[in-house]
């Protein structure tokens, strides 16, 4: 539901794609992303391509993270079972706080469209400093699953009853008090 009296809050999004086959010119996957994001309003960031290493994709999404004109950061790509997909071992242990909502969410609403084949898809997403990042499959479908029908909502400050954007100032308040405390 949109509150027609809150302004729209135009967020700046990183896209990135774990690829060890794709380049700018045939990712179909990063161009869903891009255009549905400065569809609705919001700015891209940066986007790049990486492969399905590790390293290479920490170091594009911290740097993303430290970066403090990066609202949010998604990734498409490495989310599956092969030796290659890494995403989710890449960037789950640098999350603050993981959403596991984010990845129940998608999968049901992947199983709506491809049933059990959806359990192929290690979909994740997790805050990083003052970061929201989103990790998804390397599927245009997915892009746009995961886009319309959560992300979407999520980040525009006009969705009722809440949403990220409202929450956005507060996602740091653990590194301003000296750390995560039990």
């Amino acid at each position: 539901m949109s509150d027609t009296e809150r302004t729209f809050v135009p967020l700046s999004i990183a896209v990135l794609t774990v690829s060890d086959t794709r380049s700018l010119a045939d990712d179909r996957s990063g161009d869903t992303l891009a255009d549905r994001l400065t569809g609705a309003g919001h700015r891209l960031a940066d986007r790049r391509i990486v492969t399905d290493d590790v390293e290479a994709i920490r170091t594009a999404v911290k740097a993303w993270c430290e970066d403090p004109e990066v609202d949010v950061v998604i990734t498409t790509g490495g989310t599956g079972f092969t030796g290659r997909d890494v995403t989710p071992e890449a960037l789950e242990p640098l999350f603050e706080k993981r959403m596991d909502g984010f990845s129940a969410i998608f999968h049901r609403i992947s199983f709506e469209k491809i049933g059990v084949s959806t359990i192929q898809s290690r979909a994740t997403g997790g805050v990083l400093g003052a970061t929201f990042v989103f990790v998804l499959p390397g599927s245009p479908g997915a892009c746009r699953d995961g886009w319309d029908h959560i992300l979407k909502d999520q980040l525009d400050y006009r969705h009722r009853p809440c949403n990220f954007v409202e929450i956005m100032p507060r996602l740091d308040e653990h590194l301003r008090r000296g750390g995560l405390s039990a």
